[in-house]
């Protein structure tokens, strides 16, 4: 049955999904430190705007545009939560 293989590559990409989240966060920690060290606003609402463009315009589907900005944005408020916080 089709179904068992295609649950386990869903957990398959899964993990690689929480590995990459959290590659990427730790980058952000390191971009959240250096914005202290310079004095500059964790919140940056126009590099937002641009990787939500840049994503958006690079989705082929079957996700809408909508889906991937709610994500995304899900995902950003998250890892400024981790920044503002500079564990």
């Amino acid at each position: 049955m089709n179904l068992d293989r295609w649950r386990r590559q869903i957990d398959e990409i899964d993990e690689r999904l929480v590995e990459l989240l959290n590659e990427r966060a730790t980058l952000a920690l390191q971009i959240g430190r250096e914005k202290r060290a310079r004095g500059l606003a964790i919140h940056s609402p126009e590099r937002e705007a641009q990787i939500l463009q840049r994503l958006c315009a690079l989705n082929g589907g079957p996700l809408d545009e909508r889906a991937i900005r709610e994500i995304f944005s899900q995902i950003f408020e998250e890892f400024r939560r981790l920044q503002e916080a500079g564990s």
